[in-house]
């Protein structure tokens, strides 16, 4: 069974960084907005870090020897473009040594109403057979593009473990991933579960269109 953490639920200075995300008097200040995803990307990893194999290795210090943990993980870093990229700089601050692969996911609108499909157009992945693989996107609204982008990836390996970070999920969306990953190796991180998608498939309460806040408008 998958495995759901909400890090809400344990209020931390996370708390603090969802609020000015959230708040409409500071979200339109871009470089805050991009910082905070970030901040929020370092906390996860380090949470995320508690869950890796690791092993003794020996080190020499200018006095002895030390023995410290090591972790034994091949990581392999996901972003789902483009609101993906600060929340993905977080945690390759702490993966330093992470691998790295991008997917490009959008919705497709059609001419008229709400309705949408997602599509994948670009990947640029290295193999990730055998390795752990966290997959980061901001908002996680339907899960339908993080399904996709995950089946993308699989034409470069399956990984021998899964971990996918939002900062906000819907319920809606984490019910759906839940069914569709992996039940075995799968763990879901976020930081908050807002109860509700409207018609236009955004998170309510959300916090709008995270790309915009981010990166600003697109056509």
């Amino acid at each position: 069974m998958i495995e759901i953490i909400n890090l809400e639920k344990t209020p931390s200075l996370l708390n603090r960084f969802m609020r000015e995300l959230r708040d409409t008097s500071i979200q339109t200040d871009p470089l805050r907005f991009r910082r905070n995803l970030e901040r929020i990307g370092e906390i996860m990893a380090y949470e995320i870090s508690k869950r890796l194999d690791y092993h003794d290795e020996q080190v020499t210090t200018p006095l002895a020897k030390a023995v410290v943990k090591e972790s034994s993980d091949k990581v392999v870093l996901a972003t789902i473009l483009r609101a993906g990229l600060p929340f993905h700089h977080g945690f390759l601050n702490y993966f330093d040594h992470a691998e790295n692969a991008f997917v490009s996911a959008y919705r497709k609108y059609k001419e008229k109403g709400d309705k949408f499909d997602v599509l994948v157009e670009y990947l640029a992945s290295p193999d990730i057979e055998g390795k752990t693989l966290i997959i980061v996107d901001p908002m996680l609204a339907t899960g339908s593009s993080m399904e996709l982008g995950y089946r993308a990836l699989l034409n470069n390996g399956v990984p021998r473990k899964v971990h996918i970070a939002s900062v906000i999920a819907s319920q809606q969306a984490i019910d759906y991933v839940a069914k569709v990953m992996p039940q075995d190796k799968t763990t879901i991180w976020t930081a908050a579960i807002d109860p509700e998608i409207n018609s236009h498939s955004y998170i309510v309460p959300g916090l709008g269109d995270a790309g915009d806040l981010a990166f600003g408008e697109k056509l």
